[in-house]
């Protein structure tokens, strides 16, 4: 099997990323394994496609630290052409939000990612609903009783009157953008920074305003989905609570936030099945809920985090089921051929 994993740029990727865990684990089962850029596809003449990707040498490697420098490596992986027509997955994990200083490349995956599907590899997520995600206005599509209760607009009266509905206990944040960047915390202490805060946020486009959810003061839990369900490996499921530095609301890991080990309960469950029927009716193989008691407060449906994290807590490896869960897909295609479409694909 053969798997290209589409990043926003070799320069940004981490050992400890959930994309080089993934790969170097697919590397490890014996899979062929390839980094694609925005700038690497190239649409032909004759209407195939192919892209300029960097192979990693198929060999076992001593562990993910000598796998990453061999990526980063020039000398040791390598540039290749290849027909994406003959690549068997491409999983899209770009963040969209980090090339906003170059719009071209934001929807590259999903334009090329799409253009790949019909030519028979099987893309995860699937592109046309990853293009309706590529903000987070698509948090708006799950059923409200799961989600905290959000104002989304330009217009700073109609923030000021969903603060005082509120008792100015609320979050402010973009609506594009990723990784706790810009977001805001309003209470009765800095009341009056309101307008300055809604001037920060509004340079950049629409403004989320979302109802403080108490229980957050405990941290916010990531919850990973595969296939619909809550990713599990040995009754442990893939999760962790994710808890702010000390005066930061952010509790996303690289804004300071700390990792917690956390118990999945009734009501982690109750909501990861009233969010199933639209994850899985968009095809979205895996993905990250943000939840915060019984409510979600995001949902990472681009390149999700913390995978590593959660494994070391939970002391399995759910990158091992979430390539098991992969390779089942390229067999149901062998099995099955033209039967089902990629969004289908997806989430079998």
């Amino acid at each position: 099997m053969l798997i290209a994993f589409f990043v926003n740029d070799i320069e940004r990727e981490y050992e400890n990323y959930t994309t080089t865990v993934l790969a170097h684990r697919a590397i490890m089962r014996g899979h062929r394994v390839c980094y694609v850029t925005p700038e690497d596809f190239v649409l032909n003449p004759d209407d195939s496609l192919h892209a300029h990707a960097r192979f990693l040498p198929k060999r076992k490697y001593e562990d993910r630290g000598e796998f990453f420098r061999t990526l980063k490596s020039s000398k040791s992986s390598r540039m290749d052409r290849v027909d994406l027509g003959e690549v068997d997955v491409i999983m899209l994990r770009n963040g969209p939000s980090i090339d906003t200083d170059r719009p071209w490349a934001m929807e590259a995956g999903i334009l090329f990612g799409r253009e790949a599907a019909k030519r028979g590899a099987i893309v995860l997520n699937d592109p046309d609903s990853l293009g309706r995600a590529i903000n987070k206005l698509y948090f708006q599509s799950f059923p409200v009783e799961a989600r905290a209760e959000t104002l989304i607009t330009k217009h700073a009266s109609d923030i000021k009157a969903f603060a005082k509905e509120h008792k100015s206990n609320i979050i402010l944040k973009p609506l594009q953008g990723s990784g706790g960047s810009g977001v805001f915390k309003l209470d009765s202490k800095n009341a009056s920074n309101l307008n300055q805060m809604i001037e920060a946020i509004g340079r950049d486009g629409y403004i989320i305003a979302q109802a403080y959810v108490p229980a957050a003061k405990k941290g916010d839990i990531r919850l990973f989905i595969m296939n619909g369900k809550p990713l599990e490996r040995d009754g442990k499921f893939a999760a962790l609570r994710r808890v702010a530095a000390k005066d930061d609301i952010r509790s996303n890991i690289h804004a300071g936030g700390k990792a917690e080990a956390v118990e999945i309960g009734e009501t982690e469950l109750r909501v990861a099945e009233v969010i199933r029927p639209k994850l899985m009716a968009d095809g979205m193989f895996l993905v990250g809920v943000d939840i915060v008691g019984d409510k979600i407060l995001e949902v990472n449906v681009f390149s999700p985090g913390n995978l590593e994290s959660c494994s070391a807590l939970a002391g399995v490896d759910f990158s091992e089921t979430v390539v098991e869960a992969i390779e089942r897909k390229v067999d149901i295609v062998g099995q099955y051929r033209h039967t089902f479409d990629n969004r289908h694909l997806a989430i079998l």
